[in-house]
Order: C-alpha cells, then structure tokens, then sequence
C-alpha cells in the first residue's frame, strides 16, 4: 500500500468546503445527538515493531483499525488520522535528541517520523482509504495531541473538527500513554464526548499505558471495546 499524496482534492462538507477533506465525505449518518468522529492517531511505521520507536501490538492495531472500519462503513461521520511529520535536521524544539546527543526517552527521543521518510508513513496495515482528513503534526516543534496538528494546507485541526460538527470522538492508535493520552484529553477538554476504544491502542508500556487510561478515565472519558 503506498502513502497518501499531500495533493489529494478538497472534499464538500454540507454547506461548506473545508480543505483537506476527501470528496467521500458525506452529510450526517444519522448519528444522534451530534456527528461522530474517529481519530487514528499515529499508526505510522516508526511507531510500529521495526520502526525507530516501535511500540508492541502497534501492526496489530493497524490492522484491527482497517477490520473494524471495514465492519463499520457508516459508523463514523468523518475519520482523522495524525501523523508525526518532524522537520529532518532539526531537534523539532528539543522533542528530537540529534547525535551525539542522547535522548532522555521523557522530553527528546531518537530521530523518528522525519517528513517524507518511509517512518513517517502509515503502516500498510491501515486501509488510508478510508481516512477523510489527514492531520500532520510536529514540524519544528513537540507535539503530542492530534490538536495541534494541521492539515496540509495549513488549516488548524480544532478547526476542522469545528466545521464538521463533531459532538462524538472515539480514538484508536498509538501510543497509549503518549499521542492517545493527550489527544482524548483535548478532545474532553473541547467539550466533546470521547471513548477510548482499549482493543485498537499500544502503549510504550503497561504501567504507564494503564496509568494513562486511568487518568482518561477520571477525566471523563469511556473506556470501551470496539
């Protein structure tokens, strides 16, 4: 499977055009109380075994994401994907440890998902056909939450999910206790009702994963089973 070209076409949204957006994405499915969203967060080849910080379980993921997309075409309203796209050369405002630097694997890490390397690509096993909106994030500067990520021509993701209407999140991807821990965060702190769905993340580790989602949890966030 290859990546997804940055040059795709813009989609149609109701009544609105909104950048970024595939022209597969329709009018609501009769989700009630709100449009839902999915946020695949990360599931890209550095964050997967083999990759620079691969995670264990991150192919499994990508893969149990495509199955459950596939067994729920009208689930979702609109479905997000992020990415890492770290400026190649930069230490990405110390998030990135350059050699002979070391990283403290807490702040700064190895060189990873660098823009338009085969690490910042998502992993085969997700069918990015059926991503609507793709969200980079990272360049020249940490970044954790899909929120502060951008599409491709610049428009702010909080934006984005403004335009859509989306009152519902569920998030899926990668790392548990990293991208996914901050993403749901923001999303609750956006007003949003939000569930984690524990069967289609991977963490860093379990202590810390566990510890993630238990703060999720105090935050009012579900924990579920997709």
């Amino acid at each position: 499977m290859t990546d997804v070209p940055f040059t795709e076409g813009m989609g149609v949204a109701p009544q609105e055009v909104i950048p970024g957006v595939k022209t597969n994405v329709g009018g609501p499915r009769g989700v009630a109380g709100g449009r839902r969203a999915l946020f695949v967060i990360d599931v890209q080849n550095d964050f997967t075994e083999g990759g620079a910080l691969g995670v264990s379980g991150g192919a499994a993921v990508a893969g149990g994401i495509t199955s459950y997309l596939q067994a729920n075409p009208k689930r979702y309203d609109v479905v997000f994907a992020s990415r890492d796209w770290h400026t190649a050369g930069s230490d990405n405002g110390g998030h990135i440890a350059l050699p002979p630097a070391s990283p403290d694997f807490v702040d700064s890490w190895p060189p990873h998902c660098i823009a338009g390397s085969d690490g910042a690509a998502y992993h085969p096993g997700l069918d990015v056909g059926m991503i609507d909106v793709h969200i980079l994030k990272g360049q020249g500067v940490p970044a954790y939450s899909i929120f502060e990520g951008r599409t491709h021509d610049g428009r702010d993701f909080a934006e984005i999910l403004d335009a859509h209407g989306v009152a519902e999140v569920d998030v899926v991807g990668i790392a548990t206790d990293y991208c996914v821990r901050a993403s749901a965060l923001d999303a609750r702190a956006a007003g949003r009702t939000v569930r984690v769905l524990t069967d289609l993340v991977a963490g860093v580790a379990p202590d810390s994963s566990a510890a993630a989602l238990e703060e999720l949890a105090a935050a009012g966030v579900t924990l579920a089973h997709s």
